[in-house]
């Protein structure tokens, strides 16, 4: 299935690739057609594979359980951290991140239940996602969520390929884990920060799956 989120991009790539296969199909120049038909048919499958969108089986237990956090997208845990985080959770965090590669979904899931309390678009650079002062120098959109275990922020951020963000999370919707809000588009980051007592459930260099994996448990 195709995101609804990338219905543009995949359309318009989709139209580039039958032009190139159709041009190939009208030369009659034989390694100018068969150039055309190899790069429209790569085009079509790069966008069938990148804004593909596979169906996930949220754990139940995040479903009725505001204390676990899952994935809220697929790829490489490449850092977990300490820091401070002075605008939800007022004190001493943990940062869990999560580089996307071209290659992995790149479908969004809010990672656990509860309402959004603010989501904020912040400008900013497009340095190479798995560089680490992406987190905080990068163009992202920022999301505070609460529920009755507490609160948590996650972030989408660009990356050097990545130049647009599709955020459909507002202030004072309630989502459930793993349910859909956005993507980020060519590769990118995300990061999850919750408050330092969590139970850190991954390890970095850890692969997770969007919508499946237990990221965290919050400990009130």
């Amino acid at each position: 299935m195709i995101t609804r989120y990338g219905y543009d991009n995949f359309l318009a790539l989709i139209a580039g690739g039958l032009t190139l296969i159709t041009l190939g199909f009208w030369s009659e120049i034989a390694i100018l057609k068969w150039l055309c038909a190899g790069l429209g048919g790569v085009v079509i499958f790069f966008a069938c594979w990148f804004f593909r969108n596979p169906s996930r089986t949220i754990p139940q237990e995040a479903l009725e359980n505001d204390a676990l956090v899952i994935a809220p997208a697929d790829g490489k845990v490449v850092q977990i951290i300490t820091l401070d985080e002075p605008r939800l959770i007022k004190g001493k965090a943990k940062r869990v991140s999560i580089f996307l590669s071209p290659l992995d979904v790149h479908v969004n899931r809010v990672p656990a239940n509860g309402e959004i309390v603010f989501s904020d678009y912040v400008p900013g650079k497009f340095l190479v996602a798995m560089d680490h002062r992406a987190s905080e120098e990068n163009e992202q959109t920022v999301i505070g969520l609460r529920n009755s275990k507490g609160a948590l922020l996650f972030k989408q951020m660009t990356g050097a390929l990545a130049r647009r963000i599709v955020n459909e999370a507002k202030a004072g919707e309630r989502y459930a884990a793993g349910q859909e809000f956005g993507m980020m588009k060519f590769g990118s980051r995300m990061d999850v920060i919750v408050p330092e007592s969590a139970e850190i459930l991954v390890r970095e260099g850890e692969r997770v799956v969007g919508g499946e994996t237990l990221l965290c448990r919050l400990l009130s």
